[in-house]
């Protein structure tokens, strides 16, 4: 599917499919970590199972200000994630949103257009 933004100061999610998600045009098949303050990174992980407390305490930290929300895509399908991953996030005040990841791309992009801090934790199943 392919997604356009008004206009987006920001990195954007311009299209997605089973596999891969292509952020401002290029394309991506690893899990990634896109923050609405322009960065874009490699998040080490390509199954659910695999996620550890340290995955989402790295979502802290990857924009100067801290996020006001993580937006989680779980893959293909909406899968929630142990309360305990999450503990980081939380006292730290930041929300957390789990969706499906087309759901999340979506998300992301509307929200980072509103100029809000969000991150979006996107898992690409392997």
């Amino acid at each position: 599917m392919k997604l356009h933004a008004d206009k987006l100061d920001t990195q954007s999610i311009t299209s997605y499919g089973e596999g891969w998600i292509a952020v401002n045009g290029q394309r991506q098949t690893g899990s990634l970590i896109l923050a609405s303050g322009g960065q874009l990174l490699a998040w080490d992980c390509q199954r659910l199972e695999d996620l550890t407390p340290a995955h989402f305490e790295q979502l802290a930290n990857v924009m100067p200000e801290a996020p006001e929300l993580v937006v989680f895509g779980s893959g293909s399908r909406l899968r929630f994630v142990r309360p305990a991953l999450l503990q980081g996030l939380i006292e730290r005040r930041i929300g957390v949103e789990t969706m499906d990841t087309a759901a999340a791309c979506r998300t992301y992009n509307i929200l980072a257009g509103e100029g809000r801090r969000v991150v979006a934790a996107l898992l690409i199943e392997a």
